[in-house]
């Protein structure tokens, strides 16, 4: 086989120093606003929103600076960030957002591509510039009171505690609601889907179903995250969506494993990103990239482009770094290095399905190392289903029907991955790569990695996939790996 094919990781260093160097970082004025200027009590009981509101506002109408939140728990409600302004949540200082959810008002939002009713996100910013949260304090969403959960995702202890808590059971006594309107949304298909069929009593009658991310900033740039524990997010922790220039640095995001949708980071349709030195311990998938979904997205037309992600780790996701499912927009000119990922479900994770359409393309990662995978070390998968990747104790996924269907502007393409130096110490499968027969994922280049698993190496419906010095190990045998399929 011939180097030619693959990328050198001298280009790739190139590459990715370019995609650096075009994210803007905001810069912000000294002047300083400390919430307790305004009223803020740090006593857990006190709904301090108004008072930090207030904060934030003053700082921004004064041409900026930065928001203070010093040591102590602050209950607060949901608050919004103004241009200028950074939000500084000092060490041993907890923003834990309250349970009440009639706080919480329902607002024009968009959840997994498509523009929903929500309630208001905790944090949230629209048409924003130079921004930012940072300092080395806590962000607690109050997920708990808004979830859903599975008893087959907790231990026989916890499942009875969270019943005798209160809320309903399904009738298979398989699912856990936190209130009757969580329960009544559940049931029906995109409850908050924006449209002429749903009426405000609708969406009364669901809204403790419309469950909002953590942090949601919308056409907004320059934005900065750094330094700060963002945990217990009702649905996805950060979203940013249709922004540019994020950088997000030495923060922690924290789900408990079994929180539904409980995604760490999801960067949907959004330009020149950095995100670097992050630990991720989350319900769902950890780094993800989207852009829309599905006619929706494809309308917006806006990929997910010039994304840098380095030296981050990952322990429980249900991917380590992903792209998809809601990918209609495209995403491309990616790049991940120095990456580890302890326990996710599945390593490298790129999920899309029939319907999408989008283009990924010219992704290139390079230094993972893995341990522990329940599911796939790297996996292309075009017919994504919308389940968790692991099946719980007693659930069975049907593998789907394959079948040429024609080619149209709702078929996804996935092209041009370059993925080297991976090493992997235990997953169910070494390499999966399932396109469409329509559609066959093209030009995967894969090279000098170290994969042991259960199962080897499975590649159906692609052209242009070249190993070079793969080694898979499985159940004592080694197999080197050097051939195009």
């Amino acid at each position: 086989m011939k180097n030619s094919l693959f990328i050198t990781l001298a280009l790739f260093s190139q590459l990715s120093l370019r995609a650096q160097q075009q994210v803007q970082v905001p810069v912000f004025r000294k002047d300083t606003f400390n919430i307790t200027g305004y009223g803020a009590k740090p006593d857990g009981v006190t709904l301090n929103t108004t008072f930090i509101q207030a904060a934030i506002d003053a700082c921004s109408k004064k041409g900026g600076g930065v928001v203070r939140i010093p040591k102590g728990l602050w209950l607060t409600g949901p608050v919004t960030l103004k241009s200028k302004v950074n939000l500084h949540i000092e060490r041993n200082a907890l923003l834990r957002f309250t349970t009440d959810k009639t706080v919480y008002p329902l607002v024009k939002g968009n959840w997994e591509g498509l523009e929903q009713m929500r309630n208001q996100s905790p944090i949230s910013g629209t048409n924003l510039e130079d921004i930012a949260i940072t300092g080395k304090g806590s962000v607690d969403g109050g997920g708990d009171a808004w979830r859903m959960v599975k008893k087959d995702k907790l231990t026989e202890s916890q499942w009875k505690k969270l019943v005798a808590s209160g809320g309903l059971l399904d009738e298979d006594k398989k699912t856990w609601y936190p209130s009757e309107s969580m329960q009544r949304g559940a049931q029906l298909k995109n409850p908050g889907v924006i449209s002429a069929d749903h009426s405000d009593a609708h969406f009364q009658s669901v809204k403790d179903f419309l469950r909002p991310n953590l942090l949601v900033l919308t056409n907004c740039k320059r934005i900065l995250l750094e330094g700060v524990t963002f945990q217990n997010s009702p649905a996805w922790c950060l979203h940013t969506l249709l922004s540019e220039h994020l950088t997000m640095r030495d923060v922690y995001v924290k789900n408990p494993w079994y929180a539904q949708n409980g995604d760490g980071i999801d960067v949907e349709s959004c330009k020149n990103v950095v995100i670097e030195r992050s630990t991720f311990d989350v319900g769902d998938d950890a780094i993800c990239i989207k852009s829309g979904r599905d006619e929706a997205g494809r309308k917006r037309g806006v990929p997910t482009e010039n994304v840098w992600v380095r030296n981050c780790t990952v322990y429980h996701a249900h991917g380590g770094f992903v792209i998809g499912s809601e990918m209609s927009g495209g995403a491309k000119n990616i790049y991940v290095e120095d990456c580890t990922f302890m326990g996710t479900d599945i390593g490298l994770r790129f999920k899309t399905t029939r319907g999408r359409g989008g283009v990924v393309e010219n992704i290139y990662i390079k230094n993972i190392s893995m341990q522990d995978i329940p599911g796939e070390a790297i996996l292309f998968d075009m017919y994504y289903m919308a389940k968790d990747p692991i099946p719980l104790t007693g659930e069975k996924q049907a593998a789907p029907k394959v079948e040429l269907l024609p080619v149209t502007e709702a078929t996804p393409q996935f092209r041009n991955f370059f993925i080297s130096n991976v090493t992997c110490y235990g997953a169910a499968r070494a390499i999966f790569i399932r396109g469409l027969p329509e559609m066959k994922i093209r030009n995967i280049q894969l090279k000098d990695m170290v994969l042991q698993a259960d199962k080897g190496v499975e590649v159906s419906d692609a052209t242009e996939v070249a190993m070079q010095n793969v080694r898979v190990i499985t159940k004592g045998k080694e197999e080197l790996i050097n051939k195009v399929y």
